[in-house]
């Protein structure tokens, strides 16, 4: 007698599955910071450090001390020293009250900067910003390169300044600063903007490059021109001058006008083979 056929066991191979594939488009456009001068980066650097000293722009932090637990004692000493730490605890705290509070220091002053890769991109879309300035040690550089392209697209000036979070980070209080921008209605720097703007190298943008650098030409101005009022005298026609016959009728002869159609009574087809219902359930419903 033949053996009956076995089912498979438990330690079946199993099929290795594919890995995962993600498509995606290189760039074929090359977007880079302009070059800039060691005369000007010390030039910026300087004007920045001497500004922020100035103004006195730094941010405090709170430094949270850790609260020492009392030792518990049996004897009265222990009581009394307690009791003593206590008295200390209360004074300083309220000297820490006396203190200048954790944050920066002139707020009015910190509202007219963009510190940070995340802030300046936010100020950049909303269009908010005059001047952008960005760290060339950032790692990698694909942290700051979408910034090139969304100031040149705003028309705001953007330069790549090295050891730029080495020299103004300290100064400011902060461990390092990939990017800074100034706002529209800053005050405080105006001068140093102004300044700053004119030694900030032009953006390497080709799309916009071209579209901001070739003139225009009077033939294309003027063949756009004639494309818009046609346009509009299109728009302008009603329907009746449109359904109006365009050629010429000869002499004698007479243009055909159309009735409008008309329904008299609608019959549906008899030839049309119809499926009965499945079952009495689905024809009740």
């Amino acid at each position: 007698m033949a053996a009956a056929p076995q089912a498979p066991g438990r330690g079946s191979v199993r099929k290795t599955r594919p890995p995962p594939v993600k498509t995606s488009l290189n760039n074929p456009y090359a977007t880079c910071w302009g070059t800039l001068g060691q005369e000007d980066m010390h030039f910026i650097l300087q004007t920045l450090e001497v500004r922020f000293k100035s103004l006195g722009l730094r941010k405090v932090e709170d430094r949270k001390r850790k609260k020492k637990q009392p030792s518990l004692g049996k004897e009265s000493g222990d009581t009394c020293g307690m009791a003593a730490d206590t008295g200390q605890d209360l004074e300083e705290k309220r000297s820490e009250g006396d203190a200048q509070a954790s944050g920066w220091t002139p707020a009015h002053v910190r509202k007219q900067l963009a510190i940070g890769v995340n802030e300046v991109t936010r100020a950049l879309e909303r269009n908010e910003l005059l001047l952008v300035l960005a760290c060339k040690s950032a790692k990698p550089a694909m942290v700051t390169a979408h910034l090139v392209q969304l100031s040149a697209s705003r028309g705001v000036p953007a330069g790549q300044v090295p050891r730029l979070s080495e020299r103004v980070a300290p100064v400011v209080g902060l461990k390092c600063i990939l990017a800074l921008g100034f706002r529209k209605n800053t005050t405080a720097f105006a001068d140093e903007v102004s300044t700053i703007i004119p030694r900030v190298p032009p953006l390497n943008v080709p799309w916009l490059g071209d579209l901001q650098d070739t003139p225009e030409d009077p033939q294309e101005n003027s063949e756009t021109k004639s494309l818009e009022s046609r346009d509009k005298e299109i728009l302008e026609t009603s329907f009746e001058d449109l359904s109006k016959p365009k050629r010429k009728l000869a002499e004698g002869q007479q243009a055909v006008v159309l009735q409008p159609l008309k329904i008299k009574k609608l019959i549906p087809n008899p030839n049309k083979i119809r499926k009965p219902p499945k079952s009495k359930k689905m024809a009740s419903k």
